[in-house]
Protein backbone atom coordinates (compact mmCIF):
# COMPACT_ATOMS: atom_id res chain seq x y z
CA UNK A 1 0.00 0.00 0.00
CA UNK A 2 1.19 3.45 -0.83
CA UNK A 3 2.11 5.37 2.39
CA UNK A 4 0.19 8.34 1.08
CA UNK A 5 -2.96 6.23 0.98
CA UNK A 6 -2.52 5.15 4.65
CA UNK A 7 -4.44 6.77 7.43
CA UNK A 8 -2.44 8.97 9.79
CA UNK A 9 -2.81 6.47 12.62
CA UNK A 10 -1.60 3.56 10.54
CA UNK A 11 1.25 5.64 9.08
CA UNK A 12 2.36 6.50 12.62
CA UNK A 13 2.40 2.83 13.69
CA UNK A 14 4.22 1.56 10.61
CA UNK A 15 6.71 4.34 9.83
CA UNK A 16 7.08 7.02 12.48
CA UNK A 17 6.98 4.88 15.62
CA UNK A 18 9.75 2.48 14.48
CA UNK A 19 11.89 5.42 13.49
CA UNK A 20 11.39 6.97 16.92
CA UNK A 21 12.25 3.69 18.59
CA UNK A 22 15.45 3.35 16.51
CA UNK A 23 16.52 6.88 17.37
CA UNK A 24 15.74 6.31 21.04
CA UNK A 25 17.71 3.07 20.98
CA UNK A 26 20.68 4.83 19.42
CA UNK A 27 20.51 7.59 22.01
CA UNK A 28 20.32 4.96 24.73
CA UNK A 29 23.33 3.13 23.33
CA UNK A 30 25.40 6.27 23.04
CA UNK A 31 24.47 7.29 26.58
CA UNK A 32 25.33 3.85 27.92
CA UNK A 33 28.95 3.79 26.72
CA UNK A 34 31.98 6.05 26.98
CA UNK A 35 35.53 5.85 25.63
CA UNK A 36 38.36 7.33 27.69
CA UNK A 37 41.38 8.09 25.51
CA UNK A 38 44.99 7.65 26.62
CA UNK A 39 46.27 10.67 28.56
CA UNK A 40 42.86 11.45 30.03
CA UNK A 41 40.75 10.21 32.92
CA UNK A 42 36.99 10.32 33.35
CA UNK A 43 35.31 12.06 36.24
CA UNK A 44 32.05 10.22 36.91
CA UNK A 45 28.96 12.03 38.22
CA UNK A 46 25.81 10.14 39.18
CA UNK A 47 22.80 12.46 39.40
CA UNK A 48 25.25 15.33 39.95
CA UNK A 49 27.28 13.61 42.69
CA UNK A 50 30.97 13.31 41.74
CA UNK A 51 32.43 9.88 42.39
CA UNK A 52 35.80 9.61 44.11
CA UNK A 53 37.29 7.03 41.76
CA UNK A 54 38.37 8.24 38.31
CA UNK A 55 37.51 6.28 35.18
CA UNK A 56 40.63 4.98 33.44
CA UNK A 57 41.37 4.67 29.74
CA UNK A 58 39.33 2.37 27.48
CA UNK A 59 35.70 1.52 26.72
CA UNK A 60 33.19 1.70 29.61
CA UNK A 61 29.45 1.22 30.13
CA UNK A 62 27.49 3.65 32.28
CA UNK A 63 23.95 4.15 33.39
CA UNK A 64 22.31 6.31 30.71
CA UNK A 65 20.86 9.73 31.57
CA UNK A 66 21.76 9.52 35.27
CA UNK A 67 25.52 9.16 34.85
CA UNK A 68 27.78 11.70 33.14
CA UNK A 69 31.51 11.44 32.48
CA UNK A 70 33.75 14.50 32.13
CA UNK A 71 37.13 13.87 30.51
CA UNK A 72 40.14 15.60 32.08
CA UNK A 73 43.55 15.80 30.40
CA UNK A 74 46.28 14.46 32.75
CA UNK A 75 49.15 14.88 30.29
CA UNK A 76 51.74 17.64 30.70
CA UNK A 77 50.23 20.98 29.73
CA UNK A 78 51.70 24.45 29.33
CA UNK A 79 50.52 27.84 30.44
CA UNK A 80 52.24 31.21 29.94
CA UNK A 81 51.69 33.89 32.58
CA UNK A 82 52.66 37.57 32.70
CA UNK A 83 53.25 39.23 36.07
CA UNK A 84 54.50 42.59 37.34
CA UNK A 85 56.54 42.69 40.54
CA UNK A 86 58.86 44.96 42.53
CA UNK A 87 62.47 43.98 43.18
CA UNK A 88 64.28 44.34 46.49
CA UNK A 89 65.63 47.73 45.38
CA UNK A 90 62.12 48.79 44.31
CA UNK A 91 62.62 48.43 40.58
CA UNK A 92 59.48 47.53 38.60
CA UNK A 93 59.94 44.20 36.83
CA UNK A 94 57.70 42.65 34.19
CA UNK A 95 58.06 38.88 34.01
CA UNK A 96 56.85 36.41 31.40
CA UNK A 97 56.97 32.83 32.66
CA UNK A 98 56.10 29.45 31.14
CA UNK A 99 54.83 26.65 33.39
CA UNK A 100 54.57 22.97 32.49
CA UNK A 101 52.21 21.05 34.77
CA UNK A 102 49.97 18.00 34.94
CA UNK A 103 46.99 16.87 36.98
CA UNK A 104 47.40 13.98 39.41
CA UNK A 105 45.23 11.34 37.66
CA UNK A 106 44.06 9.73 40.89
CA UNK A 107 42.91 13.10 42.28
CA UNK A 108 41.22 14.45 39.14
CA UNK A 109 37.70 13.92 40.61
CA UNK A 110 38.66 15.98 43.69
CA UNK A 111 40.01 18.81 41.52
CA UNK A 112 36.86 18.77 39.39
CA UNK A 113 34.63 18.74 42.47
CA UNK A 114 36.39 21.67 44.21
CA UNK A 115 37.53 23.83 41.28
CA UNK A 116 35.87 22.62 38.09
CA UNK A 117 37.44 22.77 34.66
CA UNK A 118 38.72 26.37 34.87
CA UNK A 119 41.65 25.44 37.13
CA UNK A 120 44.19 27.25 34.94
CA UNK A 121 42.55 30.65 35.41
CA UNK A 122 41.34 30.09 38.97
CA UNK A 123 44.36 28.32 40.47
CA UNK A 124 47.50 28.14 38.34
CA UNK A 125 47.74 31.67 36.88
CA UNK A 126 47.14 33.47 40.21
CA UNK A 127 49.58 31.12 41.98
CA UNK A 128 52.26 31.87 39.38
CA UNK A 129 51.78 35.62 39.78
CA UNK A 130 51.91 35.42 43.59
CA UNK A 131 55.03 33.24 43.51
CA UNK A 132 56.80 35.60 41.13
CA UNK A 133 56.03 38.62 43.31
CA UNK A 134 57.13 36.85 46.50
CA UNK A 135 60.47 35.69 45.09
CA UNK A 136 61.35 38.76 43.00
CA UNK A 137 61.03 40.90 46.14
CA UNK A 138 64.00 39.01 47.65
CA UNK A 139 66.44 40.03 44.91
CA UNK A 140 67.79 43.30 43.58
CA UNK A 141 67.29 44.12 39.91
CA UNK A 142 70.92 43.31 39.16
CA UNK A 143 70.66 39.97 40.96
CA UNK A 144 67.56 39.10 38.95
CA UNK A 145 69.72 39.38 35.84
CA UNK A 146 72.89 37.73 37.11
CA UNK A 147 71.18 34.99 39.18
CA UNK A 148 68.31 34.21 36.85
CA UNK A 149 68.44 30.42 37.30
CA UNK A 150 68.40 30.71 41.10
CA UNK A 151 65.39 33.03 40.89
CA UNK A 152 63.61 30.61 38.54
CA UNK A 153 64.24 27.65 40.87
CA UNK A 154 62.89 29.53 43.89
CA UNK A 155 59.75 30.57 42.01
CA UNK A 156 59.18 26.96 40.93
CA UNK A 157 59.48 25.77 44.55
CA UNK A 158 57.10 28.48 45.75
CA UNK A 159 54.59 27.68 42.99
CA UNK A 160 54.74 23.92 43.55
CA UNK A 161 53.81 24.38 47.21
CA UNK A 162 50.81 26.53 46.28
CA UNK A 163 49.23 24.29 43.62
CA UNK A 164 50.01 20.85 45.03
CA UNK A 165 47.10 21.17 47.46
CA UNK A 166 44.84 21.14 44.40
CA UNK A 167 46.61 18.02 43.07
CA UNK A 168 48.37 20.01 40.35
CA UNK A 169 51.99 18.95 39.84
CA UNK A 170 54.55 21.51 38.59
CA UNK A 171 56.86 19.84 36.07
CA UNK A 172 58.91 22.80 34.87
CA UNK A 173 59.13 26.54 35.36
CA UNK A 174 61.02 28.91 33.05
CA UNK A 175 61.37 32.66 32.99
CA UNK A 176 61.17 33.57 29.32
CA UNK A 177 61.67 37.31 29.79
CA UNK A 178 62.64 39.95 32.36
CA UNK A 179 61.72 43.52 31.44
CA UNK A 180 62.71 46.57 33.50
CA UNK A 181 61.81 50.24 33.38
CA UNK A 182 63.44 52.57 30.85
CA UNK A 183 65.26 54.40 33.65
CA UNK A 184 66.81 51.16 34.90
CA UNK A 185 67.79 50.07 31.39
CA UNK A 186 69.54 53.40 30.82
CA UNK A 187 71.33 53.06 34.17
CA UNK A 188 72.50 49.56 33.28
CA UNK A 189 73.74 50.78 29.90
CA UNK A 190 75.60 53.66 31.53
CA UNK A 191 77.17 51.29 34.05
CA UNK A 192 78.29 48.92 31.31
CA UNK A 193 79.82 51.83 29.40
CA UNK A 194 81.65 52.99 32.54
CA UNK A 195 82.92 49.48 33.18
CA UNK A 196 84.17 49.17 29.60
CA UNK A 197 85.94 52.54 29.86
CA UNK A 198 87.48 51.53 33.19
CA UNK A 199 88.66 48.24 31.70
CA UNK A 200 90.17 50.08 28.73
CA UNK A 201 91.95 52.53 31.05
CA UNK A 202 93.21 49.63 33.16
CA UNK A 203 94.57 47.89 30.08
CA UNK A 204 96.28 51.08 28.91
CA UNK A 205 97.79 51.58 32.38
CA UNK A 206 99.06 48.01 32.37
CA UNK A 207 100.66 48.62 28.95
CA UNK A 208 102.31 51.80 30.25
CA UNK A 209 103.67 49.88 33.25
CA UNK A 210 105.03 47.14 30.99
CA UNK A 211 106.68 49.71 28.69
CA UNK A 212 108.16 51.53 31.69
CA UNK A 213 109.43 48.27 33.13
CA UNK A 214 111.05 47.39 29.82
CA UNK A 215 112.70 50.82 29.69
CA UNK A 216 113.97 50.39 33.27
CA UNK A 217 115.35 46.96 32.44
CA UNK A 218 117.02 48.32 29.29
CA UNK A 219 118.55 51.23 31.24
CA UNK A 220 119.73 48.82 33.91
CA UNK A 221 121.34 46.61 31.27
CA UNK A 222 123.08 49.62 29.72
CA UNK A 223 124.26 50.76 33.15
CA UNK A 224 125.56 47.28 33.89
CA UNK A 225 127.42 47.28 30.59
CA UNK A 226 128.96 50.70 31.32
CA UNK A 227 129.89 49.55 34.80
CA UNK A 228 131.54 46.44 33.39
CA UNK A 229 133.50 48.54 30.87
CA UNK A 230 134.58 50.95 33.60
CA UNK A 231 135.59 48.05 35.83
CA UNK A 232 137.64 46.55 32.99
CA UNK A 233 139.36 49.87 32.27
CA UNK A 234 140.05 50.42 35.96
CA UNK A 235 141.45 46.92 36.23
CA UNK A 236 143.71 47.54 33.21
CA UNK A 237 144.94 50.84 34.68
CA UNK A 238 145.58 49.16 38.03
CA UNK A 239 147.39 46.30 36.32
CA UNK A 240 149.56 48.74 34.38
CA UNK A 241 150.27 50.71 37.53
CA UNK A 242 151.14 47.54 39.41
CA UNK A 243 153.50 46.51 36.60
CA UNK A 244 155.18 49.91 36.58
CA UNK A 245 155.46 49.87 40.34
CA UNK A 246 157.01 46.43 40.19
CA UNK A 247 159.47 47.62 37.55
CA UNK A 248 160.45 50.65 39.61
CA UNK A 249 161.01 48.48 42.64
CA UNK A 250 163.16 46.13 40.56
CA UNK A 251 165.24 49.06 39.24
CA UNK A 252 165.64 50.51 42.69
CA UNK A 253 166.80 47.16 43.97
CA UNK A 254 169.26 46.90 41.10
CA UNK A 255 170.65 50.32 41.94
CA UNK A 256 171.13 49.37 45.51
CA UNK A 257 172.83 46.11 44.72
CA UNK A 258 174.85 46.94 41.53
CA UNK A 259 174.92 50.46 40.08
CA UNK A 260 177.07 49.24 37.20
CA UNK A 261 174.41 46.68 36.24
CA UNK A 262 171.80 49.45 36.11
CA UNK A 263 173.96 51.42 33.68
CA UNK A 264 174.28 48.37 31.47
CA UNK A 265 170.49 47.97 31.66
CA UNK A 266 169.99 51.57 30.50
CA UNK A 267 172.37 50.96 27.57
CA UNK A 268 170.43 47.93 26.42
CA UNK A 269 167.15 49.84 26.70
CA UNK A 270 168.42 52.68 24.49
CA UNK A 271 170.63 50.71 21.94
CA UNK A 272 168.91 50.22 18.60
CA UNK A 273 170.79 47.00 17.84
CA UNK A 274 173.23 48.58 15.30
CA UNK A 275 177.05 48.78 15.78
CA UNK A 276 178.83 52.09 15.04
CA UNK A 277 180.61 52.85 11.76
CA UNK A 278 184.40 53.55 12.38
CA UNK A 279 186.54 55.71 10.14
CA UNK A 280 189.70 54.01 8.79
CA UNK A 281 191.35 56.93 7.06
CA UNK A 282 190.64 59.99 5.01
CA UNK A 283 187.22 59.43 3.42
CA UNK A 284 187.24 55.75 4.42
CA UNK A 285 184.76 54.21 6.88
CA UNK A 286 184.55 50.71 8.24
CA UNK A 287 180.99 49.35 8.73
CA UNK A 288 181.23 46.82 11.53
CA UNK A 289 177.61 45.66 10.97
CA UNK A 290 178.45 44.54 7.42
CA UNK A 291 181.48 42.63 8.67
CA UNK A 292 179.38 40.78 11.20
CA UNK A 293 176.76 39.83 8.62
Amino acid sequence: MNPKQMSPKRRFKIIILPAILVIAALILVFNSAVIINSGTVGVVSVLGAVQDAPMGGGFHFKAPFVTTVVKIDVQTQKIEVTATAASKDLQTVSVIAAVNYHIDPSAAPELYKTVGMSYEMRIIAPAVQESIKAVVAKFSAEQLITQRQIVSNEIKTELAQKVVTYHIITDEFNITNFDFSEEFNRAVEAKQTAQQNALKAEQELAKIKIDAQQQVEQAKAEADALRATADAEAYAIKAKADAESYAIEAIQKMLRESPQSYLEYQKTQKWDGKLPVVGAGAGTYLDINSLLN
